[in-house]
């Protein structure tokens, strides 16, 4: 899948070189070499090092922004193709999300989003307080004062690392490059132009670059003295031990910022953000974190206190001012592509975000959406923010 060879093998030209061998990265260098591309990805640690090998695994199309919406039910119907493209299991199952509403002024923005979102074509409901407990019989409702959920039984999960490996494989498959434990220390530009990039195994001549490098995007962007306005932001998530099936959707509520689900194996896995949490490149797992996790968790549902936790871990968010993506060439650097800011929603909007740039790089196409999610509409400062987010 990926290529260990000796510095006089790594190739010193290349269509396009990708930074960044998470989910997007991978299925980038998939979707060009696929189409005869000439690819070569660098990624500074493993695959899946960055958020994709720590996040929460959803998927899901229940969107307040229609762009975000778009994207998500588009990656949806290519996620359940992917096993028979790839060839390779990527752990896909769709047991729904439930996004619980707790009020008069929370009613009105679902009964907004379902609406959007039906426009679109997704089968999605909004649900009562009986017909929430059908679907996830250990929910206290009356204890988190629920009056409604709103649900959309494609939505689901599927395995990070499975399908990462499985895009890469193939992307090996078809030609292209991929090379762990390669950092990229400069990109280098002529007139505005790409031109090449130095890594720490020699540097590589090329005119177009995508920045997938997640949190790291921004640093990546600075060697060419470009500005993204991304935030790292440190999230948090624990599993627990292995119990018997209680339900299948994942649960969330935008009020108290909680996630969870119920793993095929029977663990419980879910995060919720640490209260006023600073940007930085932090790390360190908290006992705040765990104390308010289990704390909410256990409110939500009480059958679950003397579960056990058995690990903790920390990933983070690249944070965008409007929690929406960042697709695209910049502007007054051609060749300098951006696919970065997924504010913790990387995972489930991949399929289509990489069909659209690879679309772009090959063809020029340009849809809507690409220029609606691009870099410059910041510069006027009218945005419109994704509020449907968790923290």
């Amino acid at each position: 899948m990926t290529r260990k060879t000796k510095n006089d093998d790594f190739p010193h030209k290349a269509d396009v070189v990708i930074v960044g061998g998470g989910i997007n990265g991978c299925a980038l260098a998939y979707q060009l070499a696929k189409r005869h591309v000439d690819v070569v990805l660098c990624e500074k640690k493993y695959l899946c090092y960055g958020a994709t090998g720590r996040c929460g695994a959803g998927i899901r199309q229940q969107w307040s922004t229609r762009e975000n919406t778009e994207l998500a039910i588009r990656s949806v119907k290519m996620f359940e193709k992917l096993e028979k493209e790839l060839k390779m299991d990527i752990g896909l199952r769709q047991g729904g999300y439930l996004i619980i509403i707790h009020d008069k002024k929370e009613m009105r923005q679902a009964e907004k989003n379902v609406a959007m979102q039906k426009s679109l074509g997704l089968n999605v409901s909004i649900l009562d307080v009986d017909e929430i407990q059908d679907i996830v019989p250990i929910l206290d409702t009356k204890g988190i004062n629920a009056i409604g959920a709103s649900f959309c039984p494609t939505d689901g999960h599927a395995d990070p690392f499975k399908t990462t490996h499985a895009y890469a494989y193939a992307a090996a498959q078809h030609g292209a490059k991929l090379y762990k434990f390669t950092e990229i220390l400069g990109i280098k530009k002529k007139n505005n132009l790409i031109d090449h990039v130095v890594t720490t195994r020699g540097n590589i001549k090329t005119n177009t670059v995508i920045n997938a490098a997640g949190a790291w995007s921004k640093k990546i962007a600075e060697m060419v003295g470009v500005k993204l306005p991304n935030m790292p932001f440190r999230k948090e998530i624990l599993v627990t031990e292995r119990i018997k099936p209680l339900f299948k959707a994942m649960v969330i509520s935008f009020k108290d910022g909680i996630y969870f689900s119920q793993q095929d194996e029977g663990q419980i896995l879910g995060g919720i953000p640490i209260p006023e949490e600073k940007p930085g490149y932090i790390t360190t797992p908290t006992f705040t974190f765990l104390h308010h996790m289990a704390k909410t968790l256990t409110h939500y549902a009480p059958s679950l206190r003397h579960v056990k936790v058995i690990r903790q871990w920390t990933g983070y968010y690249d944070v965008t001012p409007d929690a929406r993506p960042i697709l695209g060439e910049t502007k007054g650097i051609k060749g300098f592509i951006q696919c970065n800011g997924f504010s913790g929603h990387g995972f489930m909007l991949s399929p289509m975000v990489t069909k659209i740039l690879s679309d772009y790089i090959i063809d020029g196409k340009t849809p809507p959406i690409l220029e609606k999610l691009n870099l410059s509409r910041f510069d006027d400062k009218k945005i419109k923010r994704e509020i449907s987010v968790v923290g």
